[in-house]
């Protein structure tokens, strides 16, 4: 009689992992601590427009621009604390969403790190001796050591932290844990995550795009001038479905939403360039209705000043344009 082979089920056995359960369960309850953390400036928004008001010679509130920053910090905080949620919980989802978070904080925090110390330095440099209380200018040494407490900051929080955060959920052992845990698939399965991160980023600007017309914001740069008012807040609602519906196709690995990405980030760069060619970029803020004040403060840090706005935006377009042509190799054919 011929004998049937039998196989093993442990022939390929799935890859060993370590249980990394605790370190979740750790890194989420420090996540919704950062969401609380950031629930709290909501009160502390309202509690400083509301001293600044009582204040002599205070220049009126911005309702709009008090709303927004309401808006901004309260979704942070409810994002993160869903967040911390989710990875106590073990979830897949979770896992991806903090990773991809934890690269952004990073990649901005090492921007913000590397940047800010001039803005500052330039800032504490140009504030000019008070009057009425008799207050000198700021001596040198003050100002360095105030700018190296303050890079020592923007480096702990927003470069070590993240990096910490990137480490521990790009482990493989924290992925295999998550997909254990949780072997349901969830919607951050549909497309790798680079691609996901990008999709993210552009509905996130969807709604910071129709906000500025609340704001008063809405002055875009449009081939050699400026766009205020009713056509600048058309232009925002426009770009605004262009970036929903790109980040759609894109989460369905669909080239249409790359090449419409693609198409309208270079007539962005080349219409911004064209406007800062001609324009300063003090007449925008003019424009958006900023107090003279901190027109005139901007004016004396002299970052953007003549055409380095325009250069500037198309240095900061390159990076997007380059991942752009990285996450290509993820998309479907067609």
């Amino acid at each position: 009689m011929e004998t049937i082979p039998v196989i093993s089920p442990l022939v390929n056995p799935p890859p060993a992992y370590k249980d990394r359960s605790t370190g979740l369960i750790v890194f989420g309850i420090l996540t919704l601590l950062f969401g609380c953390l950031a629930g709290l400036f909501v009160p502390l928004i309202l509690f400083g427009q509301m001293m600044a008001a009582k204040a002599p010679n205070a220049p009126p509130a911005n309702p709009a621009m008090l709303l927004l920053g309401i808006a901004m910090y309260g979704a942070l905080a409810v994002t993160l604390i869903w967040l911390g949620i989710g990875s106590i919980q073990k979830r897949r989802w979770a896992r991806a969403l903090l990773l991809i978070f934890s690269w952004s904080w990073l990649i901005m925090g090492i921007f913000m790190t590397a940047f800010m110390p001039f803005v500052m330095s330039q800032s504490f440099a140009n504030l000019p001796p008070n009057a009425q209380t008799g207050r000198p200018a700021m001596p040198p040494a003050v100002i360095t050591g105030m700018v190296v407490g303050m890079t020592i900051f923007f480096f702990v929080f927003f470069v070590l932290l993240p990096a910490l955060w990137v480490f521990f959920y790009q482990s493989r052992h924290v992925k295999a844990t998550c997909e254990a845990r949780d072997p349901v698939t969830r919607w951050t399965d549909a497309c790798p995550l680079p691609v996901l991160g990008f999709v993210l980023w552009t509905w996130f600007a969807v709604p910071m795009l129709l906000l500025m017309p609340l704001t008063g914001f809405a002055v875009m740069p449009c081939f050699g001038t400026f766009v205020s008012g009713l056509p600048g807040a058309l232009i925002c609602v426009v770009i605004a479905a262009i970036w929903g519906v790109a980040g759609w196709w894109l989460y369905r690995l669909d080239t249409r939403g790359w090449w419409l990405i693609l198409s309208a980030m270079v007539l962005f760069m080349v219409s911004s360039i064209l406007t800062y060619l001609h324009h300063d970029i003090i007449e925008m803020y003019r424009l958006q209705g900023l107090p003279q004040a901190q027109i005139d403060q901007i004016q004396k840090m002299g970052l953007f000043a003549g055409h380095r706005m325009g250069w500037f935006t198309a240095l900061c377009s390159l990076p997007f344009l380059g991942y752009l042509m990285f996450i290509k190799k993820y998309l479907r054919k067609g």
